[in-house]
């Protein structure tokens, strides 16, 4: 009798407490501060009790060819691969090694989970996998067409050559509309919260193919409602991309500490990872008039 009370209360408290997700961040080089957006996501995730973190540094920019032979991250141990990486959006951007980007690709469409970090969907111009991966990126208006969100909440797709290239303002107070309420992701958020000292980019542009948007804001620049986080798969996998999650290097960043997107970045992986959301929106997420900062 005791061997099987001792059982059911084994199976009963590995219900109640799942194991934890594992995570791979990449960083390395980056136009953003990347080191506090490493350090801001590593600990949000942590403190979820959800999550744990392991971190890939890339060599940097100038090291020899046989530091960037010896990096290969490894992705196929873990459930969800977050790129905090930028080497520029350029053609003559930095990339990854050829077996690192292979692998990444392989990895994502047998299953795996991707989260792109603001900057990120900067990086690599001429790989056309991620391209599709993120579907809308820091590209010129040539390169493809874009995405906006009318009044009433429908997604115009807007044409290849027309509307801005990319861009953003100064970083200011938003507020951050939910478009979509019913994906996990997004679920049980107010459907309009209030997002400090962030970064609004505008004019992002992509093969804009099969995204589910999540999230949006209005730019005074664009005069548009600018996609803030959406969503696709891509072979098996799942991915993830915010465009919110904005550093720089000797600034404050509160923005990271927003209880708003500290929650929202959180679901995303767990959704990246899984395709289920089980962290729940706190009892201080933010609303409509007021923000709220996690000291």
């Amino acid at each position: 009798m005791r061997k099987l009370l001792f059982l059911l209360l084994t199976l009963s408290l590995n219900a109640a407490d799942p194991p934890k997700l594992r995570v791979l961040l990449v960083d390395g080089i980056n136009n953003h501060d990347w080191r506090a957006a490493t350090d801001s996501v590593r600990k949000l995730l942590l403190a979820t009790g959800r999550f744990k973190v392991d971190v890939s540094t890339s060599p940097a920019a100038n090291a020899p060819q046989s530091a960037w032979d010896e990096w290969r991250p490894s992705f196929s141990g873990h459930d969800v691969v977050i790129v905090n990486f930028n080497g520029g959006h350029k053609a003559d951007g930095i990339r990854w090694p050829a077996p690192v980007e292979a692998a990444f690709e392989k990895y994502v469409r047998d299953g795996g989970g991707a989260v792109v970090l603001h900057a990120a969907n900067n990086a690599f111009l001429t790989w056309p996998a991620w391209n599709a991966m993120i579907g809308l990126g820091w590209r010129d208006r040539s390169f493809g067409p874009g995405l906006a969100v009318s009044d009433d909440g429908k997604v115009d797709v807007v044409p290849q050559g027309t509307g801005l290239d990319p861009g953003h303002g100064p970083r200011h107070d938003f507020a951050v509309h939910v478009l979509n309420r019913r994906h996990p992701i997004t679920k049980g958020m107010p459907p309009v919260w209030f997002h400090p000292s962030e970064q609004l980019t505008h004019g992002q542009h992509g093969p804009a193919e099969q995204l589910t948007v999540l999230t949006y804001a209005a730019s005074e620049i664009s005069h548009r409602n600018e996609p803030m986080d959406w969503v696709r798969t891509f072979g098996k996998g799942r991915v993830y991309t915010t465009m919110l999650g904005h550093t720089w290097a000797k600034e404050a960043n509160p923005n990271m500490d927003c209880a708003g997107f500290q929650t929202l970045f959180a679901r995303g992986v767990e959704w990246a990872a899984t395709g289920r959301v089980s962290i729940r929106i706190p009892s201080d997420f933010p609303l409509a008039n007021q923000i709220s900062v996690r000291k």
